[in-house]
């Protein structure tokens, strides 16, 4: 029969350190020391060193990286361009979307590298180009305009 009394108990014990058992009177902390007290792991700070200058400090720092300023570009090469476009097409960033090349509906540079063949006539409108793709480009009758920045 279901009796109260009988019933096992739904709170698990609380582990009491250092009252005998296995483990002993440091229950696996160590001797002394700041993480041997209660509540010592979670007052010391991840890089802390125990007083000494930490590595971060010791370190030297170089240079300074505004990140509101960077410019990310978009790599597509000559030989992708050569796959989806026919000759005498002009490619820029909207047909580079309509081709689905351009992911998402962000502003976004494009680059041309010269990566593959190109044996077509293009106009391409792009934020840059590498020299190589311009000479590949020129040599096929097209030409390189450069948008200006965003």
């Amino acid at each position: 029969m279901f009796q109260l009394s009988k019933l096992a108990s739904l709170v698990k014990k609380r582990k009491r350190i250092g009252r005998g058992g296995s483990r002993g009177g440091t229950c696996g902390k160590g001797n002394k020391g700041q993480k041997a007290r209660t509540g010592g792991k979670s007052k010391v700070r991840t890089a802390f060193e125990g007083g000494q200058m930490p590595l971060v400090r010791r370190l030297p720092k170089r240079g300074f990286n505004n990140k509101n300023f960077e410019r990310k570009y978009q790599a597509i090469n000559l030989g992708v361009l050569e796959e989806v476009f026919d000759a005498g097409q002009e490619v820029t960033k909207e047909m580079l979307r309509a081709k689905k090349l351009l992911k998402g509906n962000e502003p976004v540079l494009i680059k041309i590298l010269a990566g593959g063949a190109l044996s077509k006539k293009l106009v391409i409108h792009a934020d840059a180009v590498s020299d190589a793709a311009v000479q590949m480009i020129e040599k096929c009758g097209g030409r390189v305009e450069l948008i200006k920045e965003m």
